[in-house]
């Protein structure tokens, strides 16, 4: 029973990932590129899951590791002919080289999980009101060394000659393999015990858990995903270090809280449906027609009513639409309710 719940928990997720991707066949182009967009956010914010839900620790920053993951493919992955247009000043070691598509996910990957590693040394001493405040903080400075160092980048230039092969087949693997790697933590010993520590810190200390240690673990597990969603992103769309911001930070942190954030389920739902939202509200702001009418948004609106949205959700299902709990129908578990937690 308990191997078919864990079987049931991961396919849910596979099943409204490839759902999505299945839309986006079916789709005019212009559409299927927003499809696209919503898969990147399905593995960037399975990647704030993997330790915001897990751990309940807010982090304000893991935008952070996806822009530098973004940075590393994008860098890497660019003809070396085109380099000196876009990036005159970038350093010698990063003008010459060149790789591909998959190497520059697995190197984004790798940086990703690398900066979340160093930066979360000291910064996953600290718990509530603080660490927030500090991931900010790693936000603002990540923000400031990719907009104005040009010796790793473009700086304030956009990555306009990155390969764009970020297309449905490739987000939607990508999602899956976030979702595949965030179930794995969640119901390995490390997820169950960081959770543990989430519901009583003090308690688990009690028993020998370091909670430093845990959280350690999950912050640069969820960095490396992050970085790998962040060579997705920039496979995908023309970047510059605006597009990797408060923004982005904004909005994917209101998909997590919408969904769920305590579960996979909820963070995957949570990243279709406002992508979903956002795609038509950015869609009405340029006018759209909607059942013979004409719908034509103030600038800025998606952002007004996300916002409201997350508000909204807060105050009457603080746990998100999925209650912050895992997929499991009743009609296969018995009294068990719909929706079932990953076993501790």
């Amino acid at each position: 029973m308990r191997r078919a719940t864990a079987v049931l928990q991961l396919a849910a997720p596979i099943a409204l990932v490839l759902l999505a991707a299945l839309i986006g066949t079916l789709v005019a182009t212009s559409t299927e590129t927003y499809v696209i967009n919503a898969l990147v956010n399905v593995a960037i914010v399975v990647a704030l899951f993997v330790f915001i839900g897990n751990s309940g620790v807010v982090s304000f920053g893991h935008i952070s590791f996806v822009a530098v993951g973004a940075w590393a493919a994008g860098v890497l992955s660019m003809p070396i002919q085109e380099k000196p247009a876009i990036m005159p000043n970038l350093a010698d070691f990063l003008s010459d080289r060149s790789v591909g598509n998959v190497e520059s996910l697995l190197i984004a990957a790798a940086v990703g999980a690398a900066y979340a590693l160093i930066v979360g040394l000291p910064l996953m001493r600290l718990s509530g009101l603080a660490a927030g405040i500090a991931t900010f903080g790693v936000l603002e400075i990540t923000h400031n060394v990719l907009r104005y160092w040009e010796t790793i980048g473009p700086g304030l230039n956009t990555f306009s000659a990155v390969p764009e092969t970020t297309g449905l087949l490739q987000a939607t693997v990508g999602a899956i393999i976030a979702v595949v790697a965030a179930f794995a933590y969640s119901v390995s010993r490390f997820g169950r015990v960081l959770r543990a520590t989430r519901e009583d810190a003090a308690a688990a200390q009690a028993v020998g858990v370091s909670v430093y240690r845990q959280r350690l673990i999950a912050f640069a597990l969820s960095g490396g995903i992050a970085g790998f969603a962040g060579g997705l992103y920039v496979h995908l769309l023309p970047l510059n270090a605006e597009g990797l911001y408060l923004d982005l930070t904004f909005i994917t942190l209101a998909m997590l809280v919408i969904g769920g954030a305590t579960s996979l389920w909820g963070a995957v739902v949570g990243a279709l449906a406002v992508s979903a939202v956002d795609s038509f509200l950015a869609e009405a702001e340029n006018g759209v027609s909607v059942f013979g009418a004409s719908l034509d948004l103030p600038a800025g609106t998606r952002i007004v009513v996300l916002g409201s949205l997350m508000a909204l959700v807060l105050i009457v299902r603080p746990t998100g639409l999925t209650g912050g709990r895992e997929f499991s129908p009743r009609w296969w578990f018995p009294g068990r309710g719909v929706l079932t937690k990953f076993s501790p």
